[in-house]
C-alpha cells in the first residue's frame, strides 16, 4: 500500500499524520521535496516519532535549502526541480509519501505537488480546524476530484469542531480515519498511541 498525504495547506500536522501513519502500518517513508529546515527536516521528525524497527526513511529527491514554495526554494538555489528526477524508492514495504504544503503549490512553471501522485497512491487528506478551513478542505477534495484521484480517508488535527467535521463529511463522503488532538506534545509515546488508535482502518483502506 503506498499513502500520499496531502494536506489542506501548510502546518495543518501532516508530518504529525504521516509519522503516526508510518508507525501504524511500520512503513517506509519518503518525503520527495523538503524546503528548508534541512538539519531538523521532516524526515529527521519522523525519524525521532516513530518506534518501529522496520521503517526505512528515504532520502529526499531534493533539498532546497530556503522555507519557501518549492518552486522558490529551488530557484534561489539556482536549479529547478524535475519530475523525472523524483523517483520513487523501491520497496516490498507498505510506503508513506509527505506532500509539502497544499495540493497546488508550485514545483516549477508548470507542475504542482498533485502531480506526484501517482495511480496507485491511496491519499489521505489532513484537515486542520480554522476559520476557512472548510473552504480549504472541500477545494482540496474538487482539486483531487478534477483529477480523478480518490480520497482513501481523511485525518481532522485540532481541537474537535463537530459542526466542521459533521459537514466536510457529509459533502465529501469521506472516510474518517479520526482525529489528532491538540496535545501538549508529541513524542514517541504519544505517537503510539494515536497509531495503535488508527491502525484498523488505516489498513482497512
Amino acid at each position: 500500500m503506498k499513502l500520499f498525504i496531502t494536506g489542506i495547506g501548510t502546518d495543518v500536522g501532516k508530518t504529525i499524520a504521516s509519522s503516526i501513519i508510518t508507525e501504524a502500518l511500520e512503513a517506509d517513508y519518503w518525503k520527495p521535496i523538503q524546503a528548508g529546515d534541512l538539519d531538523n527536516s521532516d524526515s529527521h521528525k519522523i525519524q525521532r516519532y516513530i518506534s518501529n524497527e522496520t521503517t526505512i526513511i528515504h532520502e529526499n529527491s531534493y533539498k532546497l535549502n530556503t522555507p519557501a514554495s518549492p518552486h522558490l526554494a529551488a530557484n534561489i538555489d539556482g536549479i529547478t526541480i524535475d519530475l523525472k528526477n523524483i523517483i520513487e524508492p523501491k520497496t516490498k514495504n507498505h510506503l508513506v509519501i509527505e506532500g509539502a504544503g497544499g495540493l497546488l503549490v508550485p514545483l516549477n512553471d508548470s507542475d504542482c505537488i498533485i502531480d506526484l501522485i501517482q495511480k496507485d497512491y491511496k491519499v489521505i487528506v489532513v484537515s486542520r480546524h480554522y476559520l476557512g478551513s472548510i473552504n480549504h478542505t472541500l477545494l482540496t477534495f474538487e482539486a483531487l476530484k478534477s483529477r480523478n484521484i480518490k480520497v482513501a480517508g481523511i485525518i481532522f488535527s485540532g481541537d474537535e469542531n463537530q459542526s466542521t467535521e459533521a459537514i466536510i463529511l457529509k459533502k465529501t463522503n469521506a472516510k474518517l480515519i479520526g482525529r489528532i488532538e491538540n496535545e501538549p506534545y508529541f513524542d514517541q509515546n504519544v505517537i503510539s498511541y494515536y497509531a495503535e488508535k488508527f491502525r484498523d482502518i488505516l489498513f482497512s483502506l
